[in-house]
């Protein structure tokens, strides 16, 4: 049973709903006994442990509503705009039934979400003029308490991104009252999220920091720090490379790259010192990090696994990052909240020490012609070093496992067309020198680098989507683009595999 399953089951989960409807409040709901058990939070729950918060007892929700972000039409019980501000797992104290303890008044509880965490106390205190209870929430002076912190100062959903203004204006979901639960909430046309690039003035306004400053870019100051700092040696005749261009392109790009990073944890492999020496992957979120940085707590993780990623959802998170020397960045194949759920299918063609880019090629031409036959929608691309991949989009409700499977199906009618190009072995010492059809990608944190991250090599070479027709272009290499020419082809060309991003494509059926 998958450690998702198992939460689900238990019965733990929390959600807070920030409400905007005849006034602003915040709603605490807690998974007990099947249904959310829940409390109107008019000033909203909070970490600082002198406060005494009024938390007015209402009927329970169906589960349903745990993840609705959307809007409750004017006139219905409810109606006003609703965005999810805060979500995790919760914990009654040790030896404590939290339906009886909310019967008799008094729950002691732990909370580990993105926004909240540690020891809070719910007590009942009277009973208004409506017959409702009036309880207290209280945050117990415990490791996780700051004195002073304020929820209306991180106003964003944790699940988009979006402000309760932002779902008001353009809403991806309505609830309808009256009606069953799994029939309430109905689903609307997602309007595509769009990225400004930085304007003249803003890229001006960069050029003109000295060595370090704060860059006024997309409504945030964000710190930048040794700017002319040499991160990529240069190629081809071409001077080096520096933070400086590093946190220019990625702004630049952003409108194309943040399509691929937006509502997805990101794992990123720093080169703090340049790629002339070795990097690290970097995956928790530093203690330095921006406030407004956006985070996913994952409550999954084991103590010694990474306890909470970056969301890279705006441009200036992604200068952010580049500032921090992220240079390449791989973003994880599922998206939140349900990270178990792969929305790409992915085929890495992975060279050998004697492979040449023309078996790769030819590789490649055989995965076309099987997605043709199978009438499937994907889209390669080169990698910026030496190989090629092959994404493909997939609806929701498939497994990793399935994926995997599918992309293992598929591989293995390929290398069997061309054995002598391909070996199955793991590690590349074994595989004299062939290149591998990787499918183990397709598995929860396993990932491959983002169309147009950079990647650490001389010139600062880009992964670039590219078209089937381009597999027979003579020019075409896998490190073919770099920062400083990438721009100008996406000016040309677009982006080839943009229109698949979100695609709700079933796979067929395959027997090997």
């Amino acid at each position: 049973m998958s450690a998702r399953r198992a939460t689900r089951e238990r019965g733990d989960r929390f959600v807070v709903h920030r409400h905007r409807a005849r006034r602003l409040h915040y709603d605490l709901r807690l998974e007990v006994g099947g249904l959310l058990a829940s409390w109107a939070v008019p000033k909203g729950p909070t970490l600082d442990p002198k406060a005494r918060q009024l938390a007015v007892q209402v009927e329970d929700h169906p589960i349903e509503y745990f993840d609705f972000e959307g809007v409750i039409p004017s006139g219905q019980y409810g109606g006003g705009d609703v965005i999810v501000w805060d979500w995790g797992t919760w914990q009654p104290a040790e030896g404590v039934d939290p339906a009886r303890a909310i019967e008799r008044g008094e729950l002691h509880f732990d909370l580990r979400g993105q926004k909240l965490a540690g020891r809070f106390v719910l007590i009942r205190r009277d009973t208004d003029r409506r017959g409702r209870d009036n309880w207290l929430l209280i945050h117990k002076n415990d490791d996780h308490a700051r004195r002073g912190w304020d929820p209306e100062q991180l106003p964003r959903s944790v699940k988009t991104g979006r402000t309760n203004d932002e779902v008001a204006a353009a809403p991806e979901a309505l609830w309808r009252s009256g009606v069953p639960a799994g029939e309430a909430e109905l689903r609307l046309a997602a309007p595509a999220r769009r990225w400004e690039p930085p304007t003249a003035d803003e890229l001006a306004a960069l050029d003109a920091i000295d060595r370090e400053g704060r860059w006024a870019v997309g409504g945030r100051r964000v710190k930048v720090t040794n700017l002319d700092k040499v991160l990529f040696p240069g190629r081809d005749g071409e001077p080096p490379v520096t933070k400086r261009e590093l946190i220019r392109y990625y702004a630049r790009i952003a409108p194309f790259l943040l399509p691929y990073l937006a509502d997805r944890p990101v794992n990123a492999n720093r080169y703090p010192d340049g790629v002339a020496a070795p990097g690290f992957w970097h995956k928790e979120v530093p203690d330095h990090a921006p406030d407004w940085l956006t985070r996913w707590h994952n409550t999954e993780a084991d103590p010694d696994e990474t306890q909470c990623y970056a969301v890279l959802d705006s441009v200036p998170a992604l200068v952010w990052m580049a500032n921090f020397a992220g240079i390449e960045l791989h973003p994880w194949t599922s998206r939140l909240p349900d990270v178990h759920q792969p929305t790409w299918a992915l085929i890495d063609i992975d060279p050998g020490a004697t492979t040449r880019f023309d078996d790769l090629v030819e590789l490649a031409r055989l995965y076309r012609d099987a997605l043709d036959h199978l009438d499937v929608a994907g889209m390669p691309k080169v990698t910026g070093k030496r190989g090629i991949q092959i994404w493909i989009p997939v609806r929701p409700g498939y497994t990793f496992a399935d994926t995997r499977t599918w992309v293992e199906t598929v591989s293995r009618v390929v290398g069997r067309i061309l054995p002598d190009l391909v070996s199955w072995q793991w590690y590349r010492n074994q595989r004299s020198g062939r290149a591998r059809l990787d499918y183990t990608q397709n598995a929860i944190n396993k990932t491959l680098v983002a169309p147009f991250s950079t990647r650490p090599a001389p010139g600062a070479p880009v992964s670039v989507p590219i078209t089937w027709d381009e597999l027979d272009d003579p020019d075409l290499r896998p490190d073919r683009w770099t920062i400083r020419t990438v721009l100008d082809r996406v000016h040309d060309l677009g982006d080839p595999l943009a229109p698949l991003i979100g695609n709700p494509q079933d796979l067929p059926s395959l027997t090997d």
